[in-house]
């Protein structure tokens, strides 16, 4: 069993209908590979941790790493791993929608991502700087990314 966590920058033309697609295109990849993980997008930024199959994960990566939607896509860790950190697939943002921002949603978006943050047991080192990059990011604000 292997894992990588990675993390990359949204396109500015990227919409929520985007996401969606994204979402839907994992889900099913994901089912018939047996891949697993979390996918997390916030201000506009992208972190993913998969795990599965050695060779099945490094060719999703590699087009993932092609994928136009984002760019600066940076790997952060692999590993071996005896076993699965996320039995599920999962994907965290808040709508990118700016004109209807609801301040307390996104707070509370930002405290239960951290709190799962703190919570989780890392099983590897790349699953745990998978959950601090997670944390990073929900501390950053967005004037940080201009």
């Amino acid at each position: 069993m292997f894992e990588l966590t990675y993390e990359s920058q949204a396109i500015d033309k990227l919409t929520s209908a985007d996401i969606e697609e994204i979402l839907q295109e994992a889900r099913s990849f994901n089912d018939l590979h047996e891949l697993t993980g979390c996918l997390v997008f916030y201000n506009r930024k992208f972190i993913q941790i998969l795990e599965g199959d050695h060779q099945t994960v490094q060719e999703i990566y590699s087009k993932i790493k092609k994928d136009e939607r984002h760019t600066h896509v940076r790997l952060i860790s692999e590993d071996i791993i005896e076993e699965r950190t996320f039995p599920k697939w999962g994907m965290a943002y808040y709508p990118i929608n700016d004109e209807n921002i609801n301040e307390t949603e996104l707070q509370q978006f930002r405290r239960n991502l951290g709190l799962l943050a703190d919570f989780a047991k890392p099983t590897s080192a790349t699953t745990l700087l998978f959950w601090k990059k997670v944390k990073l990011l929900i501390l950053e604000s967005p004037e940080d990314q201009l």
